[in-house]
């Protein structure tokens, strides 16, 4: 959880990793795997542990990233997980660029 005291941001966080280790569950692209182990990882770390505001939108900026370069996933229960998860993290980075 995050040391702030919005608890709203802590509900986000632990919504963004709940999508993420879903995705863990799916048969997913090989390609995509990777990348979303390592999204699923840095989402964790921000649900248990504290962060400052500043190490939330740079970490979700991570996932951002992480998850734009994770291709198709050739699941749809995967990819619905994925758009979800990447609208959160966006919202929390502060990324205003929907591409």
């Amino acid at each position: 959880m995050s040391d702030t005291d919005d608890g709203e941001t802590d509900d986000r966080l632990d919504a963004l990793h709940e999508h993420l280790a879903a995705t863990a569950e799916r048969p997913v692209a090989r390609a995509a795997s990777a990348h979303l182990g390592e999204a699923e990882a840095v989402a964790r770390d921000l649900a248990e542990r504290p962060a400052e505001p500043e190490t939330v939108r740079e970490r979700a900026g991570h996932v951002v990233r992480l998850l734009r370069e994770a291709g198709d996933t050739e699941d749809e229960t995967a990819d619905e997980h994925v758009a979800a998860a990447l609208e959160i993290a966006r919202e929390l980075a502060g990324d205003d660029d929907p591409a």
